[in-house]
């Protein structure tokens, strides 16, 4: 059993992994490429508004940022193949920002 939920995939885990240690501008990219994906694929927390979230303690490195939060919500609600592609494309824009 894994203990995180993105641990389920090396390459989601990967991603996850080296999003928490890009700069917070780098993580807001992420972010932004993680919602717009969960929208393409009909997923809206609207109907499930994230800032009742932040009424319990802060457990995970994500949750001290609300932008960053939502955006691994929407990833959390992803089928595995589309948290694959998603992540695949972190990667690589981590990669990028990383070299430019």
């Amino acid at each position: 059993m894994y203990k995180r939920w993105y641990d389920v995939d090396p390459t989601v885990s990967l991603a996850v992994s080296l999003m928490r240690n890009a700069n917070i501008i780098t993580q807001y990219k992420c972010a932004d490429l993680i919602v717009k994906t969960a929208q393409e694929n009909g997923f809206n927390l609207s109907e499930n508004p994230i800032t009742d979230a932040f009424t319990y303690i802060l457990r995970r490195w994500y949750d001290t940022d609300q932008k960053i939060a939502e955006a691994f919500e929407y990833l959390k609600l992803l089928p595995l193949p589309v948290q694959k592609a998603v992540s695949l494309e972190i990667i690589n824009l981590l990669q990028t920002e990383e070299d430019g």
